[in-house]
């Protein structure tokens, strides 16, 4: 996955709000979000070449997600397959802390990546590249390919639409959040990163929703958890760019969760 906003603890109605986009190689074969067969209480998307996830959630209430850390003058190898910790932690009886600081622990096993791992209560957040672990404060947050809330124009951009949307909204319409992660618009080049990928696909990768030949956004995710633990989680899969099915997904989280 390459970009997300979310906003925690901070809305009357809803403890937290997450849109997400994941961006992929076409030809990567992939699962659209459903309760998976092997371990029935997570639910999410799947990478069928690794059997990882991006993001997810468990009907416990704990949430992951992850993204690729681009940067290339990084290695850009690792052991293991990064996809594998969100599906890791939705799996185990860890805390968010004690799941961070094993990987942590393990952490040179993975190319560059940026993980979030919590609940609706609390949400930590890790990357392997800054190495420290932090619990976020409440309030809007952005992610995309470098360390959380880094200024990209996408990432203050959703962020920003997120933030102004929830601030003049009690409930909130699943549509509006699909429309601000489908804008394709490219941002202007001297307002963005250099990530050592060149000019013309820095410009490609900046904007929210990504198209072209080969590589782009495949799937949008909107996941809310209101104040009464109810869980509305709807994924949105494209395939070229274009928009194929929906998938929705609504349940009341099984006890209290616990990061």
């Amino acid at each position: 996955m390459c970009l997300l906003a979310f906003q925690l603890q901070s809305h009357p109605k809803y403890q937290l709000v997450m849109m997400a986009n994941r961006d992929e190689a076409y030809e990567r074969p992939t699962a659209p979000a459903n309760f998976w067969s092997d371990h029935p209480t997570i639910l999410a998307g799947r990478d069928l070449e690794q059997m990882g996830t991006w993001l997810g959630i468990n009907r416990q209430g704990k949430v992951a997600a992850l993204t690729n850390y681009r940067d290339f003058t990084l290695p850009q190898t690792g052991k293991l397959s990064r996809g594998h910790i969100v599906s890791s932690y939705l799996q185990s009886n860890l805390s968010a802390q004690d799941f961070i600081e094993q990987l942590h622990t393990n952490r040179e096993d993975y190319a560059g990546c940026n993980v979030l791992a919590g609940s609706a209560k609390e949400m930590l957040y890790y990357s392997n590249v800054e190495q420290s672990i932090q619990q976020l404060p409440n309030g809007t947050h952005g992610l995309s390919n470098a360390l959380l809330n880094t200024p990209w124009p996408k990432v203050d951009k959703t962020k920003a639409l997120l933030a102004d949307y929830l601030q003049q909204t009690e409930t909130i319409d699943p549509d509006r959040l699909f429309g601000m992660m489908q804008r394709a618009e490219p941002f202007p080049v001297e307002r963005l990163p250099d990530t050592g990928v060149g000019e013309d696909l820095e410009r490609l990768l900046s904007s929210i929703f990504i198209a072209s030949k080969d590589y782009g956004t495949r799937c949008t995710t909107v996941l809310t958890i209101d104040r009464e633990d109810r869980v509305e989680f709807e994924e949105r899969t494209y395939k070229n760019g274009v928009f194929t099915a929906t998938q929705k997904f609504s349940f009341r989280i099984e006890k209290p969760a616990h990061s």
